[in-house]
């Protein structure tokens, strides 16, 4: 048997590539267990994240119930305090020169100590401007709302929850 023997170089060849191709298979399933194990560990990490944000998420969702429930209350006890007149809206208005002379020492009846002339605001207008002054403090709310919950997205998927 001799080296130069075509039998014994098939042989060697064989040999060689059987090895190199065992070796590439087992490799390769090497490599996709270590992927499969990884994609695993980040997708577990993914959800924990995703648990942390959606946490988040309903807390600012709470607080923003929370802040629209009060609102809606103080409305309630404000327009009932509106209805029943314990509550009255009065504005300044510029006082018109009344041709009466009127003494210095005249206190004025309301108790308003400033001297200016007030005129009050029927129920319904006064409620009409409250609702109005609600829809923006409403938005406001809402977006204070949004801004909080966008930063602790952002603080969290930056990596500081």
């Amino acid at each position: 048997m001799s080296l130069f023997n075509p039998y014994v170089i098939l042989g060697i060849v064989l040999a060689v590539l059987s090895a190199f191709g065992s070796g590439y298979w087992k490799g390769s399933e090497d490599e996709i267990t270590r992927q499969q194990l990884e994609i695993a560990k980040l997708n577990a990490e993914a959800r924990q994240k995703e648990q942390i944000l959606v946490s988040a998420i309903q807390t600012q969702s709470t607080k923003l119930q929370k802040a629209n429930q009060d609102a809606k209350l103080a409305k309630q006890k404000r327009d009932s305090d509106i209805d029943s007149g314990t509550f009255k809206l009065r504005i300044p208005v510029k006082a018109t020169n009344c041709p009466i002379q009127v003494s210095d020492t005249t206190t004025p009846a309301s108790g308003d100590s400033s001297g200016e002339a007030r005129a009050e605001l029927s129920p319904e207008i006064g409620k009409t401007l409250f609702a109005i002054a609600e829809e923006g403090d409403k938005a406001i709310v809402k977006l204070n709302a949004c801004v909080d919950a966008y930063n602790s997205v952002y603080e969290t998927l930056k990596g500081k929850p």
